[in-house]
Formats: C-alpha cells, structure tokens, sequence
C-alpha cells in the first residue's frame, strides 16, 4: 500500500520516526513523497497514486490492452484541459476537454493494481483520430489487433461514444472500413 508523506507523518509523527521505520525495513521510500509498506512498487501504481484523477490513453493504453507489443517511451496521461502541467519528464500529458475526457473511462488490473485507463472502445475512436500522427507501422499493427479482436468489441459502446467527437461520422466510417 502507498502512502504520501503527510500520511506517514500523521502515523509516525515526524520525519526522523519515518526515517527509523525506513532503516528498520518496515517502510519504503519509493519515490519523492511516496512511500511504501512493500519494498517493490511499479512505477505504473506511483502514477496512479500521484496522479489519480489522470486516465492512461493512447501509447500506454494500447500497450496495457495488448493491442501491440511497443512499450511507450513515455506514460501518456489524459487529463481536462485546464489542469495544472504535469512535470514529470516520464509522463506525456494530452489535454481532453472536459465532455471528452469522461468518455470511455474504466479500470483495468495491470501488474497488481488498479489503473484507470479508456477502455478499447474509445482507444479505437483515439486511434482513428490519431492516425496521421502514428507511424504508419504502428498505426497497421493496432488497427491489425482490434481486427482480430473484433468480436470481443461493444459496437452499442461505440456508437454511443461517437457523437462526442467532432467528425464522428467520419470516423465512424473509418472505423467500418478499418476494423469491422
């Protein structure tokens, strides 16, 4: 279990307590202001627990649903527009407005923990956008995936999400011609 370091201040009652509990082994500095009960955290749990109103999508949400064997160079996290930068070096941050970054929210158990990740539904309405800015190997391999899973996809989803999006009914065309 992660905790910030105002949590561990509240259960140890000063920085010099906490750091007896880290000598001790009973507590585990895992990142800057997050510590842990365990000695080994992912890295993907501490986004999660830094950034909890984050969604992961595009890159990282196509590796995290087997659609592609690529791991991202960088987390790519959805937030709304108007929140603050964030400033790690690791995170790639796309902006949604606020009717679009609520669409297709869901949780998905990944290396024993929960992320909060769009689900493969919106992940293929964000492929169809993104497509020019994809290499074109990459953009195949994804398009190839959904192809082979198409059966496992919600259509009613799908149809639901589109008018969220500018253009819908172009890429809802896209999509019949790409994947269904």
């Amino acid at each position: 279990m992660l905790f910030s370091s105002k949590e561990c201040k509240e259960k140890y009652g000063n920085y010099y307590q906490i750091n007896k509990a880290i000598q001790a082994g009973t507590l585990y500095k895992v990142a800057d202001g997050v510590y842990s009960d365990t000695p080994r955290v992912s890295e993907v749990e501490i986004i999660m627990y830094r950034y909890p109103q984050t969604v992961f999508t595009l890159n990282s949400a196509f590796y995290y649903h087997g659609l592609t064997d690529v791991i991202p160079n960088r987390y790519y996290l959805a937030t709304v527009r108007d929140t603050h930068k964030i400033p790690d070096p690791k995170i790639k941050q796309v902006f949604y407005s606020t009717d679009k970054f609520s669409v297709g929210i869901s949780d998905l158990a990944y290396q024993g923990t929960t992320i909060r990740i769009y689900d493969r539904e919106r992940m293929l309405i964000e492929l169809i956008r993104s497509a020019k800015n994809l290499p074109f190997d990459y953009y195949k391999e994804i398009i190839e995936s959904y192809r082979r899973s198409v059966h496992s996809l919600d259509i009613q989803k799908l149809q639901e999400y589109i008018p969220a999006f500018p253009k819908g009914d172009a890429i809802m065309e896209a999509i019949e011609l790409e994947v269904l």
